[in-house]
Order: C-alpha cells, then sequence, then structure tokens
C-alpha cells in the first residue's frame, strides 16, 4: 500500500501544480513549437515573422478572452464570429454611409457586441436553455442581420473615417512591426485578467463554474454572474470588431469565418477546462499564439494548410485528455 501511494504521488503533485497553473502546460508546448519551426526555417524567428505572428494572433486573442470568460462559467459560445462581425459591419455602415463619427460609430460597434451578449445570456441565465443551443442559434440569427444589412458587401477603409482603421496603426518597437490592435487587445487582457484575479466578481465567476449549486447555496446570484459574463464577452467582441477592421483596413462580412472554432481552440489548447471553473487569460492569450505559430511555422517548412487543420486538431484532442486527467486525478 505504501508503495503504491508513493508511486501515484508524482502524478498527484503534477495534477495540483497543472490545476493551479493551468497556463504552464501551453507555455511549454508554444516554446518547443517556436523552437521546432525555427529549426524548421529560421525565418520564423526573424522580426518580419513574428510582426506577422502577433497581428494575425490580435483578433482571435481578443474574441477567445471573450470565450474564456463564458468557457469558466461551463458554458460555451458559438455566436462569438457573428456577433463580432455583427458590430463590424454595423459601425462600418455608420460611419461610411450615414455619416456618423468615427467614435460614436465606434461605440455602436461595441454596443451591439453587448447586446449580442444580453441576448445571449437572458437566454442561457433567465430561460436556462443550454448556451450549445442558443449561441448556437443566434449564430445564425446575427449572420442573418448582418446579411441583411450589408446585402453582403464589403466596406472599403477608404469610405469610413481614417478613426475606423486606426486599429491597423503601425508601431515600430525593437525592431517589431506592431500595431495599436495589438495594443488594445493587451489592454483588455490586462484588464480582464485583474477582474479574474483580484475582485470579487472574479471569484463569483469561477465559484459558478466550479460548482454552481454550491455557489448559489453560498448566496451568489447565478443567473445575475452568468448574465454579466456574457455581456462582458459581448463588449469585447465589439472591441474586437474594431481591431478587425484595422488588421484587414476594410470591413466584410467574411472577415473572420473561422473565428468560432479559433476562439475555442485558443482557450482549450490555453489550459482552460471546458467544464468550467479552472483557467484564465494568460493561458488563453498563450494559446491563441499556438494556434498562429502553427499556421505560420508550417508554412513557412513549405507544408500545405491541411497538415495546419490536422495539427491544431490533434492538440485540441490532446488538451481535453489533460484536463480529464487532471480532473480525474483531482477527484
Amino acid at each position: 500500500m505504501t508503495s503504491t501511494k508513493k508511486a501515484a504521488s508524482p502524478a498527484l503533485r503534477a495534477q495540483h501544480f497543472l490545476h493551479e497553473n493551468p497556463w504552464v502546460s501551453p507555455l511549454v508546448l508554444l516554446v518547443l513549437s517556436v523552437a521546432v519551426f525555427t529549426l524548421l526555417n529560421p525565418a520564423f524567428a526573424q522580426p518580419r515573422a513574428i510582426s506577422l505572428l502577433l497581428q494575425q494572433t490580435a483578433v482571435v486573442a481578443a474574441l477567445a478572452v471573450g470565450q474564456t470568460l463564458i468557457i469558466l462559467t461551463g458554458g460555451i459560445d458559438l455566436s462569438v464570429g457573428a456577433a463580432a462581425i455583427l458590430g463590424c459591419m454595423s459601425s462600418a455602415l455608420l460611419a461610411s454611409q450615414h455619416g456618423l463619427p468615427a467614435p460614436a460609430a465606434i461605440a455602436v460597434g461595441i454596443l451591439i457586441g453587448a447586446l449580442c451578449g444580453l441576448l445571449n445570456g437572458a437566454l442561457v441565465s433567465r430561460l436556462k436553455l443550454p448556451p450549445f443551443i442558443v449561441t448556437l442559434g443566434t449564430l445564425s440569427v446575427f449572420t442573418a442581420i448582418t446579411l441583411m444589412l450589408t446585402g453582403g458587401s464589403t466596406v472599403q477603409g477608404r469610405d469610413m473615417p481614417e478613426a475606423m482603421t486606426a486599429a491597423g496603426t503601425r508601431i515600430p518597437f525593437l525592431g517589431l512591426d506592431l500595431n495599436v490592435g495589438i495594443l488594445v487587445v493587451g489592454l483588455v487582457y490586462l484588464a480582464v485578467g485583474f477582474a479574474l484575479g483580484f475582485t470579487a466578481w472574479g471569484r463569483r465567476v469561477y465559484a459558478v463554474g466550479d460548482a454552481p449549486e454550491a455557489a448559489r447555496l453560498a448566496g451568489i446570484s447565478v443567473s445575475r454572474v452568468l448574465l454579466s459574463v456574457y455581456i462582458v464577452a459581448g463588449i469585447i467582441y465589439g472591441i474586437a470588431a474594431w481591431v478587425l477592421i484595422g488588421r484587414a483596413g476594410a470591413a466584410s462580412p467574411n472577415g473572420i469565418v473561422d473565428a468560432n472554432l479559433a476562439s475555442i481552440t485558443a482557450v482549450v489548447i490555453g489550459g482552460t477546462s471546458l467544464f468550467g471553473g479552472r483557467g484564465g487569460v494568460v493561458g488563453t492569450v498563450l494559446g491563441a499564439l499556438i494556434v498562429q505559430s502553427f499556421a505560420i511555422g508550417l508554412t513557412l517548412a513549405g507544408l500545405d494548410d491541411e497538415y495546419r487543420v490536422l495539427a491544431v486538431g490533434i492538440l485540441v484532442i490532446a488538451a481535453v485528455a489533460a484536463d480529464q486527467w487532471i480532473r480525474k486525478v483531482r477527484t
């Protein structure tokens, strides 16, 4: 019996360490990925490739931080891309065709994201509908509204005020070609990370995700926490909409066709549990960087895009399997 306990202790120590530090696994994976891709093609470690990596990661990372909040509560948001595109196209149309000043148009885009979150949150928290079904339905609703507003047309950057595309403004830094959008997303991560780690609201989010019934018995209004999480996520999607316009230099209904899968993938690879109650934004940004690293690294290695899809799929399965292992050892 003693030898069994001793044999099990390393696994238990590893489980507790990973449970308390879910960002460690994605950090190790990111370092290994960078090392391997640099060996395959040294151009991967050049400033140009690193700049491209950060620019391409910004939009997905912004959407993924909203997705993280929802998954922490044990939910999931399949409408993330559609909500962001609705906010993106609405603000672009108001600025280009109706003469609305850029700050007001950007604010409208963020407000639309918040309203999308409010609708999702109300259906989940008040009507007690499953998040998967709710957001699958609103995915179609938001997409349809966008198509009705735009007719599927793209709004070019030249037709909008300069401030609408300001997120794409270059910021040279230590040899890298960064932009305003990257800084904005960084500020979003700092704000959400602080809220999760140092406020009562953050503690309630984790409590609701870990054990909603226990949270209710402890006096936490589960429905109110859920509603607030979906609204905050929607606001973040609205911010991501403006970042997307700056990154692309235009507003297109097809701007982020794989946003749902990409955001969920970043969150899962980043160590946030699909069952809720464990994870954080540090792992999420690492997960987003890993996804884009594979996209750029495999391209530089001369491999076709299907290998990136294959690799990401394997990583997602491995991440979920690791999460299951952690939860089993915990019990």
